[in-house]
């Protein structure tokens, strides 16, 4: 009993990592949280009264799990074009509003749709050790390769990100009245003023999951292209739009009869949108409450 409460004492402890772990490799809330879950099964199911790092042991417990997954999800998708990761979404309160960011996973949507253009391995090499600091001869094992191809692993990844992943505002108040000038174009349906908060190369995705219609495109770009686009469907979601901290940034939320049925999440860069990523899939917000 004592080593069954220690144990349990040590993962709600690191809980919260692994959660965060679980997020950028899976880029799914639900499945993050299997994950973990899984994890802690596999905790009780060995014996860890050796264990010096128990921090480090879980880590790799979940990330191979997470690994798993992600090779079951590569093998079973044949298209994931306009898929977007679960948002984490958190509504801004009165005492401070964008002091909530602070509760919300800070990676973004954007870096997270780079993510899903991985390879598993890829993807588990940059995520353990660009993001959480995990050494390569720790990581080489998970993947099953050597340390020195484990670094060539996150080194190809992050040349893919960088070179993905637009560099954005890190101000949320600025960020902030660039979403606030984007709705109150779409609310006015003022297609010049939503071109001027766009950038020329805006990028518009949009995961409408078993809702998408026949020959709606799930990714738009150009300024002139995404405002039509966005104007076509204001009257629908700007009147019912909320300010939301969507993956620690600035975005919306589209809350109708207490119903979520849609977040905004924004790339703002240089007073500009440079991406807008609208989640609308059903199951992808079940699990998130409008606030």
């Amino acid at each position: 009993m004592d080593d069954t409460n220690r144990q349990a004492r040590e993962f709600e402890r690191h809980r919260p990592h692994l959660q965060a772990v679980a997020y950028r490799m899976l880029g799914s809330l639900t499945e993050a949280e299997d994950a973990v879950q899984e994890s802690w099964l596999r905790l009780n199911r060995s014996e860890t009264s050796q264990v010096e790092n128990m921090r480090g042991w879980l880590t790799t417990v979940v990330a191979r799990v997470c690994l798993d997954m992600l090779r079951v999800r590569r093998a079973r998708r044949e298209d994931t074009v306009g898929e977007l990761p679960e948002p984490i979404v958190t509504v801004p309160t009165e005492n401070g509003p964008e002091d909530e960011a602070l509760l919300a996973d800070s990676v973004g949507l954007a870096l997270l749709v780079v993510l899903d253009m991985l390879t598993p391995a890829e993807r588990l090499a940059f995520v353990l050790h660009d993001m959480f600091g995990m050494p390569f001869e720790e990581i080489a094992p998970i993947v099953e390769r050597t340390p020195a191809a484990t670094r060539q692993l996150a080194s190809r990844a992050r040349r893919r990100v960088r070179g993905a992943t637009p560099a954005s505002e890190p101000d949320v108040d600025q960020q902030r009245r660039v979403v606030d000038a984007f709705l109150a174009a779409a609310r006015g349906g003022d297609f010049e003023a939503l071109v001027a908060v766009l950038d020329p190369d805006v990028v518009f995705r949009a995961d409408r999951g078993r809702l998408a219609f026949a020959g709606s495109r799930p990714v738009v770009t150009g300024a002139a292209d995404v405002a039509e686009q966005v104007l076509a469907r204001a009257p629908a979601f700007a009147r019912f739009a909320r300010p939301a901290i969507v993956n620690g940034t600035a975005g919306l939320i589209v809350v109708s009869r207490e119903r979520l049925i849609a977040v905004l999440g924004f790339t703002v860069a240089a007073d500009r949108i440079v991406e807008l990523d609208l989640v609308a899939d059903p199951e992808k917000l079940s699990a998130l409450a409008p606030g």
